[in-house]
């Protein structure tokens, strides 16, 4: 006799989890929290493809980013085209944004988005291979006011969730002019030290030297940390950009630190870099976000030169910090009323008196699928519900509803049609 075939159990994918219920509250409290925010700094809400052109991640992110290089989930079409799940949302943004014609309109144009992004990583706490990002885009203004105020964003947001611990790490990459000096100096200093890093800088020495600043492996952090400062290499313009930054941060009383040596694991960006983190004692803590100018992003993926300046915060690591900290969410709507139906004439009229209990804005639990009056009510004692209403066979023949007390016990029988006004009434009482 064959063997049978064992059924096989189903899990979510690596690296990614179900968002249950009760987690959902901390995830609506994000939402609204942060889209009500983003709309009171002026920025409106857009949505780009979840998978684009593979090419628009490899010359936008950068061809020899660990991003484009290790993380991308890659599909091919069946009419062969080569297409990128999204592992980042600011690349789709600029495509939209020139595709779109947002270019001839009035400048600034201020974006927001909220989705997941996609990366094949390591999955470990507070990294996923499926993560939901918040994303805002400033684009077409250079001022240094609208770097410090995206900061500033994030900053109201964390306030606003309940989170005042957060500190800002900020650096300056320059422009490009700037930048081929500091380049040549990075690479004197590493040559001589190219045995003590890992294969992966040994090959950023020579694609693309400035990725040595995003290495996270252990054993560089050291030869890294001596490194060569982006700062002492500014023009004169990149200098007074960044110092302008700083001063609108003092201004606005939000903790930096200068950190020579952050560059950001995207090649687009210009000038402002930075990342926000947690202030938690005696604990390393990962990045809740960052962002940074890239003034020349527009033009590398075929637009006119643009300037623009961006964040985007991890939502899942914002969310896992709501819960350590225990923020107060808003209290769950409980139901007033528990509706009761018992035969198949009781369910009918009960399916259209639960949609006019919920138009005159009276919350409303049931449990039409039970036929056991009995059982019902027990499941309306638990809700602690302060009436039931009650519809059988009999009631819906005479037009009528049941009114029960679910404290004393006392019924009233009304008209079907006067229940709302009545059950209005009693409430005011």
């Amino acid at each position: 006799m064959p063997k049978k075939k064992k059924q096989k159990n189903f899990q979510a994918p690596k690296g990614t989890r179900d968002i249950l219920p009760e987690e959902q509250l901390y995830w609506d409290r994000f939402y609204k929290v942060a889209e009500e925010l983003a709309k009171d700094y002026g920025f409106q809400k857009i949505e780009t493809p979840m998978f684009e052109d593979v090419e628009l991640f490899s010359r936008g992110t950068g061809a020899t980013t660990d991003i484009v290089t290790k993380q991308m989930y890659l599909l091919r079409t069946p009419g062969g085209a080569r297409l990128a799940l999204r592992p980042e949302g600011t690349p789709g943004v600029v495509r939209a944004y020139m595709e779109n014609g947002l270019a001839s309109q009035p400048q600034p144009i201020k974006l927001y988005y909220l989705g997941p992004m996609f990366r094949y990583e390591q999955p470990q706490a507070g990294r996923y291979r499926q993560l939901y990002q918040l994303g805002l885009e400033n684009i077409g203004e250079p001022e240094a006011v609208l770097d410090a105020q995206i900061i500033q964003f994030c900053f109201s947001l964390f306030k606003d969730l309940g989170l005042k611990k957060a500190n800002v790490q900020i650096n300056s990459l320059g422009c490009p002019q700037c930048r081929s000096a500091y380049r040549r100096s990075l690479m004197d200093y590493y040559r001589y030290r190219k045995n003590r890093v890992c294969p992966d800088c040994r090959r950023r020495m020579k694609e693309n030297p400035l990725r040595l600043l995003d290495c996270k492996e252990e054993k560089c952090q050291p030869i890294k940390s001596q490194a060569p400062a982006t700062v002492d290499y500014l023009c004169e313009e990149c200098n007074k950009h960044f110092k302008e930054v700083l001063e609108f941060l003092d201004e606005l009383e939000i903790p930096y630190f200068l950190n020579n040596n952050l560059a950001r694991g995207l090649d687009y960006y210009t000038k402002t870099v930075f990342e926000i983190f947690w202030d938690e004692e005696g604990e390393k803590s990962s990045a809740l976000g960052g962002g940074g100018r890239y003034d020349g992003l527009v033009k590398d993926l075929g637009g006119k030169p643009t300037p623009a300046v961006g964040v985007g915060l991890g939502i899942d690591r914002i969310i896992a910090l709501m819960k350590k900290e225990q923020v107060r969410l808003e209290p769950v709507r409980n139901p007033k009323i528990f509706l009761v139906q018992l035969g198949m004439m009781g369910k009918k009229k009960s399916l259209k008196l639960f949609e006019a209990l919920r138009e005159a804005g009276i919350s409303t639990a049931e449990s039409l699928s039970r036929d056991s009056i009995k059982a019902q009510l027990k499941i309306a004692d638990r809700l602690k519900v302060k009436f039931a209403l009650i519809l059988g066979q009999q009631e819906a023949l005479d037009g009528t509803v049941i009114i029960r007390d679910m404290e004393t016990g006392v019924q009233e029988i009304v008209p079907l049609e006067k229940v709302i006004d009545e059950v209005k009434k009693r409430f005011r009482k």
